[in-house]
C-alpha cells in the first residue's frame, strides 16, 4: 500500500518502506517505478528478515559506517540494504529474480 505524507521527508529523502507500507513525499512519486521497484525491494528485505530484525541491522549499521565515513549521509549511501535497493531498482524484474538474502553480497 501506497500512502503520501508532504511532511514526513527529510531534506532529499521521498520514499521510505515501513512493512507494509511505501510512504511517498508527494503524489506524482507514484508513477516513479523506479522509486516504487526500490521500495518494494525494501519491503522483501523487511519480510525476510521478520521485519523488526530488519530495522535492528539497518540502524546498526548505519551507526557503523556513518562512524567509519564520519558522515551519516554517506553512511546510509553504503548500506548494503540501500546497495541493493539502487543497484537493482531499474530492473523492475529483480524481486522475482533476487535470491533470499541478497543483500549480504553487498556488504
Amino acid at each position: 500500500m501506497i500512502l503520501v505524507f508532504k511532511h514526513f521527508f527529510y531534506k532529499n529523502y521521498v520514499g521510505l518502506s515501513l512493512w507494509p507500507f511505501i510512504f511517498l513525499k508527494n503524489d506524482t512519486l507514484k508513477e516513479d517505478e523506479y522509486l516504487i521497484n526500490h521500495e518494494r525491494i525494501h519491503l522483501e528485505q523487511q519480510k525476510e528478515l521478520l521485519i523488526v530484525p530488519f530495522y535492528v541491522l539497518y540502524f546498526t549499521e548505519w551507526i557503523i559506517r556513518s562512524l567509519y565515513y564520519f558522515d551519516s549521509y554517506k553512511g546510509y549511501q553504503n548500506l548494503s540494504f540501500e546497495r541493493e535497493a539502487y543497484s537493482n531498482e531499474k530492473n523492475l524484474d529483480y524481486i522475482s529474480e533476487r535470491s533470499t538474502f541478497g543483500f549480504i553480497k553487498y556488504l
